[in-house]
């Protein structure tokens, strides 16, 4: 069985460049994003079209190309957590994390016992269909290759953010700053940016002090030298349509004058 790339960069302490798919549900873009040099992709299914079968079709196509793609599925939920990782996906990026009651659960689903209740699924994507070695010796790889991303989206939230940090089977910590800056009443104010940037100093701390990746998103050149330097390893980088829409925008203003 194949390990996960983006867990063994993480590990070495190696910064990674991704982006955003929110758009494009052709597999070959990943093909297009690894020969353009980012490390991985994040596949949006929260606030996107994307279907599981287009899921599971770039699933086996990053394993073949060892490019990772990390998932956020609709509801960090057992039932699209089991089924993400049944098709193939390593790497989950968990939306709207409320608690560390939920976080538990994420934890839970994602991982065999011991260290949790993944629910057991036939020979597979997920197992490269290698039935070499015995069950056990497989969901033990699997537990270890696994990586959870949460995402805290709330206030709420950051009351627990030292449990979650702290516990065992969360890999990695970031914010949702839409959303975030929503539930905190500064979505669209001049502190917007000012009280974002606390709050995620607070999960950089956080992910510093118990040995977790810390994940953010980066509008802009600036931003990812920014994050690069605060200590985050994984930083996704816009997204398949707000640099198409960059792209062409620019090209238009050019050739139309």
């Amino acid at each position: 069985m194949q390990p996960n790339p983006m867990r063994a960069g993480v590990e070495r302490g190696e910064v990674q460049i991704g982006t955003w798919i929110t758009m494009v549900r052709t597999p070959s873009i990943l093909a297009l994003l690894k020969a353009a040099g980012l490390d991985f992709a994040r596949v949006d299914m929260e606030h996107t079209s994307l279907s599981m079968e287009t899921i599971a079709d770039m699933a086996v196509l990053a394993r073949a190309l060892n490019f990772p793609i990390a998932v956020r599925p609709p509801k960090a939920n057992r039932e699209w957590i089991t089924r993400l990782l049944d098709v193939g996906v390593w790497n989950l990026h968990c939306p709207q994390v409320e608690s560390a009651v939920h976080a538990a659960e994420i934890v839970a689903a994602s991982r065999y016992a011991p260290r949790g209740l993944r629910g057991n699924g036939g020979p597979g994507v997920a197992t490269d269909f290698d039935s070499t070695g015995t069950a056990m010796e497989r969901r033990e790889f699997a537990n270890r290759q696994v990586f959870v991303t949460v995402m805290l989206e709330t206030e709420a939230a950051f009351a627990d953010l030292d449990a979650i940090a702290a516990m065992d089977g969360i890999d990695a910590l970031t914010l949702g700053p839409a959303d975030l800056a929503q539930d905190l009443g500064v979505f669209g104010s001049p502190d917007q940016a000012r009280v974002l940037d606390e709050k995620r100093d607070l999960i950089l701390a956080a992910a510093k002090k118990h040995g977790k990746t810390c994940a953010m998103l980066a509008a802009s050149f600036e931003q990812v030298q920014q994050w690069k330097q605060a200590g985050a390893l994984l930083l996704a980088y816009s997204s398949d349509a707000e640099v198409l829409r960059s792209g062409f925008s620019q090209a238009m203003a050019r050739i139309k004058g």
